[in-house]
C-alpha cells in the first residue's frame, strides 16, 4: 500500500533514501558497470557508486544507533551531515567522488545554521542546485553529457516545481531521466557505443531512491542502453578523444586547509586529467588520472596529510579514448595485494599488481576487495591479503568473486614482505595452480618481522613493554623490547639469519631513522656472507620497518 506523499524530508526520510539508493543502485550495477565507457572504459562505475553509497548508508546508521535511547531520534542536520560525510570518505573513482560532492551539497543548505529541522518542497529544491552547482565546481574541466549535464538537469527540473518533497523529487527524477537518455547527443563516445553515460544512470537511480522515499511508490527502471542510431552529435564540449589516457587512477583522502588545496588542484591539473577534488573544512577527497602516480601522492604530502591512498593500474583497453570498441578481453591472470604504504603501492603496481592501500588501523572492507578482484579483470586471480587479520575478509571477498565465474586463489600471506616473494616469482605463462603453488612457497619460506613503536603499556611474549618503547616482532610475536630503532632492528634481523637466509629485504616506513636502512645493509654485509639486500621505501605505512628473510 502506498504512503502518504510526504510534505518534507526528515532524517528518517534521508536514512529510508540511502538504504533504497543502495538496493537501486546493487540492482543496477553490472548493467552500469557494462555501460561505463568514459572517461575511463574500466566498467567498475557502478560498483563505485554502490560502495560510496554504502559508506554514505553506513555512517547514518551508525547515527541513528547513536540514539536508540533518544525518542527524538537524531535531526535532519545530524543525518544529512553523516550522509555527506560517509560518502565523502567512501568515495571510490570518478563517479563515487562526484556522487560524494553532490551529498555534500545537499547538506550545506540542509545542514546549515539555521535551516528548519524538517525540509519542504522549497528546501529540497535548493538542496538540489547546491548539490548540481558544487559537484560542477568540483570538476576541473567539467565536460557535458556527463553526471554533471543529468545533476544540473535535475535541479533545473526542480526549480521549476511547485509543491512539497514528492513533487519536488519527482520532478528532478524525470529531468534527469530526460537528461540522460540525451548524453549520447552531448558526448560523442557515448553515441559510438551506443549507451548513456554510466554516471549519470546511477545518478537516475539514486533521484529515483528519493522519489520512492518521499512517495513510497517505486519508480520505473531505467535502460542504461538506449537507440542512439542516428543522433547528431555536436562539440563534444572538452572531451579529449581521440588520445592515449594516463596510466594510473590515484585517489586519496586529504586532510588540509583550502589554500593548500587550492595549490594542489593546479598541481595536480598539469599532471594528469579527471581531476575531482571534493569536500572541505579541511578534509577532501581526490582524484586524478595520471603517468606518474608518485608525483600525485607526493603533491598531496605537500598539500597536507594524504591517507587511504588507493593506486589503480589502468588495463590495456582502459584508456581515453574516443570510442571503446569491443569490449576489453579479461586478461588471463592478475595479482591483486594489500599492502600498508605508499611507496609499497608504487612497487606492486609497477610489478604489475593491482594494490589495495590499507591505512594502519582501517583494513580494507570485504567490498573494497571485491571491487579490487573485479578491476583486476582477468579470469584468474591471486589475492595477497599481506595481513593475517585480514585472512577472513578475503576469503569472503575471494568467495563473491568466484561465484561470477572468475578463478581466484588465495595465499595467506601475512606480511608484505611475502608478498613481494610471491610476486618475484609470479609467472602468468604457467598453469594456474602451479604458479598459486609456487607463490605460495616463496611465500611461507620467507620468514617476517617488524619494528614498531608502543602506544601504550603491555604484557608481551618478551616481557611488559612501556609506551613509548621499540619492539622488534618476528613472525608477529615480540621477540625484542629495546629504546633505539637501529638496535631494535639489528637484534631482529640477527636472531632472524641465525636459521639462514639467502636474500633480506627491508620495506623502510617514513618515521624510521634515514641511517637504520645503510647500518643494516653494513651489517649484513660484514656478517653474513652470500646474503644479498635489498632496500624498499614503504611510505606511511604503520611501521618502522619491515624485514622478511628468504
Amino acid at each position: 500500500m502506498a504512503q502518504v506523499p510526504q510534505t518534507f524530508l526528515d532524517a528518517l526520510a534521508v536514512r529510508t533514501w540511502c538504504g533504497l539508493a543502495l538496493r537501486a543502485v546493487g540492482r543496477a550495477r553490472e548493467e552500469i558497470d557494462a555501460i561505463n565507457v568514459y572517461p575511463v572504459a574500466d566498467g567498475d562505475t557502478g560498483t563505485n557508486l554502490y560502495l560510496t553509497l554504502e559508506s554514505a548508508a553506513t555512517a547514518v546508521e551508525a547515527v541513528f544507533a547513536g540514539y536508540e535511547t533518544d525518542p527524538a531520534g537524531p535531526r535532519l542536520a545530524d543525518a544529512v551531515r553523516a550522509m555527506a560525510h560517509g560518502a565523502l570518505i567512501g568515495a571510490r573513482g570518478n563517479s563515487g567522488t562526484i556522487l560524494a560532492q553532490l551529498l555534500r551539497g545537499m547538506a550545506q543548505v540542509l545542514a546549515a545554521d539555521g535551516a528548519e529541522p524538517r525540509c519542504d518542497g522549497a528546501g529540497l529544491r535548493l538542496a538540489l542546485r547546491r548539490a548540481a552547482d558544487s559537484a560542477r565546481g568540483a570538476v576541473a574541466h567539467p565536460v557535458e553529457g556527463t553526471v554533471l549535464t543529468v545533476a544540473s538537469a535535475a535541479a533545473d527540473a526542480a526549480e521549476r516545481a511547485a509543491g512539497d518533497c514528492a513533487a519536488v523529487a519527482r520532478a528532478a527524477y524525470e529531468g534527469a531521466r530526460a537528461a540522460l537518455a540525451a548524453t549520447p547527443g552531448r558526448l560523442a563516445v557515448l553515441a559510438r557505443a551506443g549507451v548513456v553515460d554510466a554516471g549519470g544512470r546511477g545518478l537516475v537511480a539514486v533521484l529515483g531512491a528519493l522519489v520512492e522515499a518521499c512517495t513510497g511508490e517505486a519508480v520505473r527502471e531505467t535502460s542504461g542502453a538506449p537507440e542512439v542510431t542516428g543522433v547528431p552529435v555536436p562539440g563534444t564540449e572538452g572531451c579529449d578523444e581521440g588520445r592515449g589516457g594516463p596510466a594510473f587512477e590515484v585517489i586519496y583522502l586529504l586532510e588540509a586547509d583550502d589554500a593548500a588545496v587550492a595549490r594542489l588542484r593546479d598541481r595536480l591539473d598539469a599532471l594528469g586529467d579527471s581531476l575531482v577534488v571534493v569536500g572541505g573544512d579541511g578534509l577532501w577527497n581526490v582524484h586524478v588520472h595520471v603517468d606518474d602516480a608518485g608525483a600525485a601522492v607526493e603533491a598531496g604530502v605537500e598539500a597536507g596529510r594524504p591517507y587511504r591512498i588507493r593506486i589503480t593500474h589502468f588495463g590495456a583497453g582502459d584508456v581515453h579514448t574516443g570510442g571503446p570498441g569491443p569490449a576489453p578481453e579479461r586478461a588471463q591472470r592478475a595479482v591483486v595485494a594489500v599492502v600498508p604504504g605508499s611507496g609499497l603501492a608504487g612497487l606492486y603496481t609497477e610489478a604489475g599488481a593491482t594494490a589495495v592501500l590499507a591505512r594502519p588501523g582501517e583494513p580494507p572492507a570485504s567490498g573494497e576487495l571485491v571491487a579490487a578482484l573485479r578491476r583486476a579483470h582477468a579470469r584468474e586471480v591471486v589475492l595477497l591479503p599481506n595481513d593475517a587479520e585480514l585472512r577472513d575478509t578475503a576469503a569472503a571477498a575471494a568467495e563473491q568473486v568466484r561465484a561470477e565465474g572468475v578463478r581466484v586463489a588465495l595465499i595467506p600471506t601475512r606480511s608484505a614482505v611475502q608478498g613481494i616473494a610471491a610476486l618475484a616469482v609470479h609467472e602468468p605463462g604457467r598453469r594456474f595452480d602451479e604458479d598459486v603453488v609456487q607463490m605460495t612457497s616463496a611465500a611461507g619460506a620467507t620468514r617476517y618481522a617488524e619494528v614498531v613503536v608502543a602506544e601504550h603499556r603491555s604484557w608481551t611474549t618478551a616481557g611488559i613493554c612501556q609506551a613509548g618503547d621499540v619492539l622488534g616482532l618476528i613472525d608477529g610475536d615480540v621477540a625484542v623490547i629495546d629504546a633505539d630503532v637501529t638496535a631494535t632492528a639489528e637484534t631482529v634481523l640477527d636472531r632472524m639469519l641465525q636459521a639462514g637466509g639467502e636474500l633480506v629485504t627491508l620495506v623502510v616506513g617514513d618515521e624510521a631513522p634515514e641511517t637504520v636502512a645503510g647500518h643494516l645493509e653494513t651489517r649484513v654485509r660484514e656478517s653474513y656472507l652470500a646474503v644479498d639486500t635489498v632496500v624498499y621505501r614503504g611510505g606511511g605505512q604503520g611501521s618502522l620497518l619491515l624485514i622478511g628473510v628468504e
